[in-house]
């Protein structure tokens, strides 16, 4: 693996260099280093496999894997590869199945991966003798499907390859940990229906958008416009303490409706002051009692936890959104929507409806695939510029308005640790 230097033109991470996102054998180590060591990866929702014989095929950074659940009820996680000759042997999304069973040469595993079945293993008796067959010493036990570390909080499910990575809320830390409990804080989940997308864009583009206060309410006119982020609702932006996971928390203020008169403070108008809605029941939103922290009732918060997953609040529509690199240039985007067992008919119908605010045609986040392929187009045409991140100074820390790329300004420090930059 041959990296080419990348300059920087601070000690800080002001100015991120465009390189970061078009070169390969980077976006190599970048797995290594975030995906498959040190780190938990989101894989799933428990309500995505109810039953035993459940499982959904999904992905830890570009590894195929799968989440069962097996017949004594627990949750595993085994690498979709076939200890025989390599082969990824699960194509179905989701299912129900009894074992695994490679197409290739018909190797079998327990939803555990454990190997219990090999064609041929003692041979084949054929005039008087016996031909063939796996060496004596063979043992299935040695064979297994390559099993993850599983943790679960909340109904959510995360899983690594290390086996040494530390505990999921050591991970998390205890601020982005107290708003992750505000979300799953216990009720059973459910799911409402999934959204899939691919973006031309390199991974850590969407973790920045969601780390990014200052676009929403330029970019996303729909959400200035009715009046569901503006840059003066109350806001705060939290980080753990290693600055790699974040929250934007956002209040929704009285003022409602933009007026399509721009604020003598922000300078924000709506994008045309008659635009109406159609359908009034979009912006048909109610507060939950979940909502509340302290001596707030954030109408939405967007929590970052890095490397793969988003885990959005908006209003009343509840996703996650998990990121699925495939080269240094493009990631499959999977939202899955939810809601709760608890929920009335109202509120399932309202979840629903406002889940059409966001995913890959939502009236808001069609606009961010847009601007990260565009940028990403950017990059790869000239690759030793860089990017300015400036915005609230060329510090890093949490704040108590959305008028900063801190955010941002985190992750890549963090980054440049880890990746000995």
């Amino acid at each position: 693996m041959t990296e080419h230097p990348i300059h920087w033109e601070t000690e800080g991470t002001s100015r991120v260099p465009f390189a970061l996102y078009t070169d390969e054998d980077r976006h190599k180590k970048e797995l290594e280093r975030f995906f498959y060591k040190s780190h938990w990866s989101y894989v799933g929702l428990e309500a995505e496999i109810p039953n035993p014989g459940d499982f959904k095929r999904t992905v830890v950074g570009e590894r195929s894997v799968i989440m069962t659940r097996a017949t004594d009820g627990q949750i595993h996680v085994v690498e979709n590869v076939c200890a025989h000759r390599g082969m990824q042997f699960c194509r179905e999304r989701h299912g129900n199945k009894n074992e695994f069973v490679c197409p290739y040469h018909q190797w079998s595993y327990t939803l555990k991966g454990d190997l219990q079945g090999v064609p041929f293993r003692r041979g084949v008796r054929q005039d008087g003798k016996v031909n063939g067959g796996m060496p004596a010493d063979f043992d299935p036990k040695d064979h297994g499907l390559t099993a993850l570390k599983v943790a679960t909080r909340g109904g959510v499910v995360f899983a690594s390859f290390d086996h040494n990575v530390e505990s999921l809320e050591d991970f998390m830390g205890p601020t982005i940990l107290k708003y992750f409990d505000r979300l799953f804080n216990g009720r059973k989940l459910v799911v409402l229906g999934y959204n899939r997308q691919r973006i031309p864009g390199n991974w850590k583009l969407m973790q920045e958008n969601i780390k990014d206060p200052y676009h929403p309410g330029l970019l996303h006119t729909w959400f200035v416009t009715f009046g569901l982020w503006r840059a003066d609702n109350k806001s705060e932006l939290r980080m753990d303490a290693h600055h790699r996971h974040a929250a934007m928390v956002s209040t929704r203020g009285s003022a409602g409706q933009a007026t399509g008169q721009a604020s003598q403070v922000t300078q924000v108008s709506s994008f045309k002051e008659s635009m109406q809605l159609n359908d009034p029941s979009f912006l048909d939103i109610v507060p939950e009692d979940w909502w509340k922290m302290e001596d707030q009732m954030p109408s939405a918060v967007m929590m970052t936890l890095f490397p793969s997953v988003i885990f959005q609040q908006q209003v009343n529509s509840v996703s996650t959104r998990h990121i699925q690199p495939d080269g240094h240039g493009a990631f499959d985007f999977v939202w899955t929507h939810f809601g709760f067992e608890d929920d009335t008919p109202e509120m399932h119908e309202r979840r629903l409806r406002q889940s059409n605010l966001f995913g890959p045609a939502g009236f808001v986040s069609a606009d961010d695939g847009e601007v990260i392929e565009f940028s990403q187009q950017a990059f790869e045409t000239k690759p030793a510029h860089r990017m300015l991140v400036e915005l609230g100074g060329r510090d890093v820390g949490e704040t108590d308005h959305m008028v900063t790329e801190t955010l941002i300004r985190g992750m890549y420090e963090y980054w440049r640790k880890v990746m000995e930059a």
